[in-house]
């Protein structure tokens, strides 16, 4: 019998700018809000980085889903540049409850290894703790799984993100 691994979801927050641990890259690392929403963007990011990592929950979505998901008020999108090539992005969700999430997040895999995920993730919490509508988050929290690139973990506590829950999940 062949006997598939639980899926572990663990669950991290940061309540504070201040536990931020910042990791930079060069300066020809840039990431900039897509501010011009085109739904084409966020479905063929989340493919792209998502594949290697069998992401599954929005594969089977229509256009029309997609469409309705880019355009919601409470998402912001961003995308990362290493020079003039596309390297990753990752989306921002504001909450019910006055928190940020980290909804997707993640490096193509040309751009994996190369030391920019810390960098990335260093700017979706910054960008996540920046005042919107003159209100500051009480929180940003993201959650990954042991299915993700097995470096996710623990690049979230090295940025200060502390874990809060974990759930196992049998397949």
């Amino acid at each position: 019998m062949i006997t598939t691994p639980s899926l572990i979801t663990t669950y991290l927050e940061m309540r504070s700018p201040d536990q931020l641990r910042p990791n930079r890259a060069d300066a020809r690392f840039q990431v900039r809000e897509k501010t011009d929403r085109d739904w084409r963007f966020n479905r063929d990011l989340y493919f792209r980085v998502g594949e290697q990592w069998n992401w599954i929950d929005k594969r089977p979505w229509t256009d029309e889903q997609w469409k309705k998901y880019a355009a919601a008020p409470e998402l912001r999108t961003f995308a990362a540049y290493d020079g003039d090539a596309f390297a990753g992005y990752y989306e921002l969700r504001q909450d019910t409850e006055g928190g940020v999430e980290i909804a997707y997040f993640g490096l193509l895999p040309e751009f994996i290894g190369r030391g920019l995920g810390g960098a990335l993730l260093t700017s979706a919490i910054e960008q996540a703790w920046s005042r919107r509508d003159g209100i500051a988050p009480k929180r940003v929290w993201v959650h990954t799984c042991n299915r993700d690139h097995p470096q996710a973990l623990a690049n979230y506590q090295a940025r200060g993100m502390v874990v809060y829950k974990i759930e196992e999940t049998a397949e």
